[in-house]
């Protein structure tokens, strides 16, 4: 970006079941990566506050209490991309000089305004087709794990090393909502969700966590290493008709390749990825869709060990959605969060070794007749 913006703090809360309110839970997030960025809540000049099933005008409920000046809250929804869609808004308003410094957050609440199966969108008049014919959200990646199988020969057991690889990530993860490791046999016998993803191939559902940063256009002088956004991309999914390939992810391939421009990198300098595992095939299709692999290669890449952490190019460190969590309108951010910790050598037993660039890639929205509704790739770099 020719605007240099830095993240110059960062805060999340743990993912998990929480009796704190969402309101608790965003302003501990946010006040933190306030605190982490050396600052106090009068030097920000506005907040982006995003977020899925919050509700209407979230984002002034949320920060009331914290009695601030009056200054700019923007409420941002847009799938599960919210967050990054709020850094890219965000990082739009200070490279026009609107701003020096800005906080984003997302937070969710699922196990009281959602959790289960995340439907399709409900106003689409198409959804109702798509529905009639079972077409949840991980339905749509189920077929697009058969279709992996099919068409690469591989066996399901594959994508449940997926599951084993980001769990065992998620061990070292004190946010992680889910620290424990699995077998490949634990994986594969679990509950059949849709043929052939079982339940510990699919994220948690019901989980709740916010997650804050700060953004300016002032280098944060009490940073060691200063992390910079070289690149924040977003797309939206095109109609598609006819017989489309569901293996292509070619909306997030888009948001990559204008990213990797922005940012004057390609998928090889790239050190450590998070990136949107909300199901075990879509870690599997989004390493074709980055560049990561070749087009059929990627449980190859897996298997070689390439994507863990100690491997090549680690991917989801964090553990990932799979064993991290997934409350919708944080994601994006807390993506981000890990990816600083990373860069700045503050990401404990997780620490990937001299990390210096860094990826996250984040999708959202079931649409009826697109890929995804939105796609949100960052590339982040000291």
């Amino acid at each position: 970006m020719k605007t240099p913006i830095y993240i110059s703090g960062v805060a999340m809360t743990p993912f998990g079941r929480h009796e704190a309110s969402m309101q608790d839970l965003t302003q501990s997030a946010v006040c933190d990566a306030v605190a982490d960025a050396g600052l106090e809540l009068p030097d920000i000049e506005a907040m982006y506050a995003c977020n899925v099933f919050g509700g209407m005008a979230l984002g002034q409920v949320l920060l009331r209490d914290l009695d601030l000046d009056g200054s700019p809250i923007y409420n941002v929804e847009n799938a599960c991309a919210s967050s990054a869609t709020g850094v890219h808004l965000a990082c739009h308003a200070l490279a026009a000089g609107a701003y020096e410094t800005v906080v984003v957050f997302g937070v969710e609440k699922l196990t009281a305004n959602g959790g289960g199966t995340i439907p399709l969108q409900r106003n689409d008049y198409m959804t109702e087709l798509y529905a009639r014919a079972g077409l949840a959200l991980p339905a749509v990646y189920a077929m697009r794990a058969m279709r992996y199988l099919h068409e690469f020969g591989v066996k399901a057991d594959v994508l449940g090393g997926v599951a084993v690889k980001n769990r065992k990530h998620g061990v070292l993860n004190p946010y992680a909502q889910t620290r424990s490791e699995v077998s490949l046999d634990d994986v594969m016998n679990s509950r059949m969700v849709f043929d052939p993803l079982t339940l510990l191939q699919c994220c948690p559902s019901a989980v709740d966590g916010a997650a804050a940063l700060v953004l300016s256009t002032k280098k944060p002088a009490q940073r060691s290493k200063a992390v910079r956004i070289l690149a924040s991309s977003i797309q939206s999914g095109k109609l598609e008709t006819g017989c489309d390939d569901i293996l292509a992810a070619e909306i997030t391939a888009r948001a990559a390749a204008k990213a990797y421009e922005q940012a004057g990198v390609n998928s090889s300098d790239i050190d450590v990825i998070e990136l949107h595992d909300a199901f075990s095939i879509a870690e599997l299709v989004y390493y074709d869709a980055l560049g990561l692999c070749k087009r059929g290669e990627a449980h190859e890449l897996l298997a070689s060990g390439a994507t863990s952490l100690g491997g090549r190019i680690p991917v989801n460190p964090s553990g990932g959605l799979l064993a991290k969590g997934h409350p919708l309108g944080a994601t994006g951010v807390a993506q981000m969060v890990e990816m600083v910790w990373q860069l700045e050598g503050r990401a404990g037993a997780r620490q990937v070794a001299d990390a210096s660039v860094a990826l996250t890639q984040c999708t959202g929205g079931g649409i009826a007749g697109v890929d995804h509704a939105a796609s949100a790739v960052h590339i982040l770099s000291t």
